[in-house]
This record gives structure tokens, C-alpha cells and sequence, in this order.
């Protein structure tokens, strides 16, 4: 027996975190092959998808940017007979390098929707807001950082 819809909807949101934290760009940007990402500016499809993590982050030596997204609060509504679904949530994410001591560095949520395709379910779209931010210097690549000190 599969796992419902809403399961495997939430191992998506869930492997997102996953690969971000691990640096695995590639990945990130197949989970939107058939979406977009947006977070201010958007990106669609997983070319664009994985330019966007790779220019937005700082990497450190160990291949990754050093942080843990945590994902709470998630809520998932799916139509089963459409193939489609919606779900928000909530992500904290905490960032230790060798020169920033573990903290939290942002809080916001996630606006997600989906689609199921050849009977899979993909991301049809992530909007990710920021609603509280932290110590961001060791996390966004300085053009990222410049763009958000000029709105």
C-alpha cells in the first residue's frame, strides 16, 4: 500500500529542507522541474531553480551553507479528483559557522502548491516569506544582501 497524498506532499516540503542544508542545489532545483520557487524574485523550473540557490547562498568548505531548516505547522488540503493541492507552513532556520555561534538567522512561512503528475506529486509553486530575520551575513551572498538593504 502507497502512502497517502498527504504524506507524500509533506516528504516533499520535508526533502526541500534536506537538500537545501545539504547544498544539494541540483536537487532542490529538480523538486521544481514542473514549478517555481519565489521569495521576492521568482525562479521557474530546476535550471533556474538551482542558479537561484547557488547565487542566493553562501557555501561554506564543507559543501553546504551551515544551516538546519526546520518545518513546522504544516498544513496540507488536497483534491484528490483535480490532482491538486495547497499547504502552508512555517520554517525556522538556524545557522552555526565558524564565526557565528548557533541562532536562529530567519522565521517565516511557506505558501506551497502542487500538482500530481504521472502519479507523482511535484511542487507547482513555493512562496517563501521572511517574516522575521536575523543575522543574515553568513547565509545570503552579499547581491542578495545589497538587494534586500535597497527595499
Amino acid at each position: 500500500m502507497g502512502i497517502s497524498s498527504e504524506r507524500a506532499i509533506e516528504h516533499l516540503m520535508l526533502r526541500y529542507a534536506e537538500q537545501v542544508d545539504a547544498g544539494e542545489f541540483d536537487q532542490v532545483g529538480a523538486l521544481f522541474a514542473d514549478g517555481s520557487f519565489r521569495d521576492g524574485s521568482e525562479a521557474r523550473g530546476a535550471a533556474a531553480v538551482t542558479a537561484k540557490f547557488r547565487e542566493m547562498l553562501v557555501v561554506y568548505p564543507d559543501g553546504t551553507p551551515r544551516t538546519k531548516h526546520v518545518t513546522t505547522n504544516i498544513v496540507i488540503e488536497v483534491d484528490e479528483e483535480a490532482g491538486t493541492a495547497t499547504a502552508r507552513a512555517y520554517f525556522t532556520v538556524l545557522q552555526a559557522t565558524p564565526e557565528l555561534p548557533l541562532q536562529i538567522i530567519a522565521a517565516g512561512r511557506y505558501r506551497d502548491t502542487f500538482q500530481r503528475l504521472d502519479g507523482r506529486w511535484r511542487f507547482a509553486s513555493r512562496h517563501a516569506q521572511a517574516d522575521l530575520s536575523g543575522e543574515l551575513r553568513h547565509h545570503l551572498s552579499p547581491r542578495v544582501l545589497a538587494g534586500i538593504a535597497q527595499r
